[in-house]
């Protein structure tokens, strides 16, 4: 017996715009049209993101998801016009759509109609007074099916911002060659390219990366699938502030209903499906009003990374790990970050957000106004033929500063942030010492070696070889080196001090050696 589910929601949120949205779940029930939603009065709806009005006869053309519910201040007419929705019954069955509550009140309309076996049918002038909420539920009289939630995850965009040029990793990671386009675990892929792999099955083709315009061709050439629609250029650096930010700006105008995820390029995760389950909770705690971030749980006391302090949980549908946040934490002693491993209310903070954009926009606009009127004023002219000029004369104007600084601590502390406990490996891969930590191919003793053809001899020797030539190295007798032999550059330090490398980039900058950089 074949069952379907469908489930609609109409509402308004900043500036009145209003969303109608379809989604089928179960058996047969697979074919229906894009629905055209008419207001015949004009209505009023207060909800989380503000009131909205629309006046009489306007309407959208929509498909997708299911939203949620709202409250009408003006009784008003809901017209559905045909066709509402198509459905080829696979046995005898019933419909409920229509009817009426009071003024002021949020409500699922019941009325009953049938479907013989077999035809499809339109229901046609189907209409409600006094709400914009309506539920339509096809199904056997065997079988009922659910949707709590089901539509959720088709309102979420996956960014990656792919910025950065990884000093810590210099001679291997470079400015025209970031950590992102390099493999630096062994397993034949990019970071780049397993960022992506790894989000495509939450998001399909519904993925945007932001990226420097001297990375354009080395990221087209390792996603020849992403269009160029969804590849934001940036013509000078900026942080993750910048970055994410116009990304939520452009993707509201899209659809202000939309739920954002950033994630970076250039991190390192397993296993992927313990990934993308952290991140659908992650979703649906966004769905009910927050922002989200995913926390790793430590694996030991890091001084390298932030942390994350977290309470009670919350209680959200599809999201049963999720919890508050109280604080964002800088990165602690390592005497601090043993207490905060015993506590049990601290996890590493990943830089991973998803939350909705209107939300997101919402936070940023109270904490950073510069940077959110620049980039709403990049975002309006993006599908223009102004985006050149208008981001030429803006970006190098907006202030550098992290999503963090900007939305996420902010919101924290007017208890809009959420986390979501991550049971996955993680590693920014920030230094030389965690390339030792992830990778063992080539393992030589405990010596770690990476490079295509790398000529590496050792005799109680440990720590990691990166060879990116067919010299001939020969390590006798050293404990947690790092040797990184390029053609223009040789690196050797210890795990101990692979942070300090970025110190020694800065150096090397400051000299004029911009060409080994």
């Amino acid at each position: 017996m074949h069952v379907a589910l469908i489930t609609a929601c109409s509402g308004a949120g900043a500036g009145g715009a209003g969303r109608c949205r379809w989604r089928i779940a179960g058996g047969a029930g697979r074919c229906w049209q894009a629905l055209r939603v008419q207001w015949a009065g004009q209505w009023e709806v207060q909800g989380r993101e503000g009131a909205g009005v629309r006046p009489p006869g306007t309407g959208i053309n929509t498909k997708g998801t299911v939203l949620r519910r709202v409250d009408v201040g003006h009784a008003a007419k809901l017209r559905f016009q045909p066709p509402l929705v198509l459905i080829r019954a696979a046995g005898a069955a019933s419909f409920r759509g229509v009817g009426t509550v009071p003024r002021g009140r949020a409500a699922s309309f019941r009325g009953v109609g049938t479907v013989p076996r077999g035809r499809d049918t339109a229901p046609r002038g189907a209409e409600t007074s006094g709400s914009a909420t309506a539920t339509l539920v096809v199904m056997s009289t065997e079988q009922s099916a659910d949707l709590s939630g089901g539509g959720t995850m088709d309102r979420f965009y996956a960014v990656i911002p792919a910025g950065g040029t990884g000093t810590r990793l210099w001679p291997l990671s470079r400015a025209a060659t970031p950590k992102f386009l390099h493999d630096l675990t062994g397993s034949g892929t990019t970071l780049l390219r397993s960022t992506y792999d790894r989000l495509k099955p939450l998001t399909g083709r519904r993925i945007l990366l932001v990226t420097g315009v001297a990375h354009r061709d080395a990221v087209r050439s390792q996603l020849p699938e992403l269009s160029e629609a969804d590849l934001l250029l940036e013509n000078e650096p900026k942080d993750s502030g910048a970055a994410i930010g116009l990304a939520a700006a452009i993707l509201a105008r899209r659809d202000p209903d939309i739920i954002i995820g950033s994630f970076a390029a250039d991190h390192v995760i397993s296993p992927d499906e313990v990934f993308r389950d952290a991140v659908r909770e992650a979703v649906h705690t966004a769905a009910a009003g927050r922002i989200v971030t995913i926390g790793i749980e430590p694996a030991f006391p890091s001084t390298g990374f932030g942390y994350i302090r977290s309470n009670s949980e919350l209680d959200i549908a599809g999201a049963p790990h999720a919890r508050a946040v109280v604080e964002f934490v800088e990165k602690p002693s390592e005497e601090v970050a043993k207490q905060y491993l015993q506590s049990g209310e601290y996890h590493w903070n990943a830089g991973m957000f998803v939350a909705p954009v209107s939300l997101m926009l919402q936070h940023l606009r109270q904490s950073q106004p510069e940077l959110y009127d620049g980039l709403n004023e990049i975002a309006d002219a993006w599908e223009t033929d102004r985006r050149e000029e208008v981001m030429t004369r803006i970006w190098p104007t907006l202030p550098k500063i992290s999503i963090d600084y900007a939305v996420a601590e902010p919101a924290a502390k007017g208890g809009d942030v959420a986390m979501v406990p991550g049971n996955f490996t993680w590693d920014d891969v920030g230094d030389f010492a965690a390339l030792g930590r992830l990778n063992s191919a080539a393992d030589i003793s405990e010596l770690t070696v990476m490079g295509d053809g790398a000529r590496v001899f050792s005799e109680s020797a440990s720590g990691v070889v990166v060879s990116d030539t067919k010299r001939v190295i020969a390590l006798i007798g050293l404990e947690d080196v790092v040797i990184v032999d390029t053609k223009d550059a040789l690196l050797v330090t210890t795990t101990e001090h692979a942070q300090e490398v970025k110190q020694a980039v800065e150096r090397l900058k400051a000299s004029g050696d911009d060409d080994v950089l």
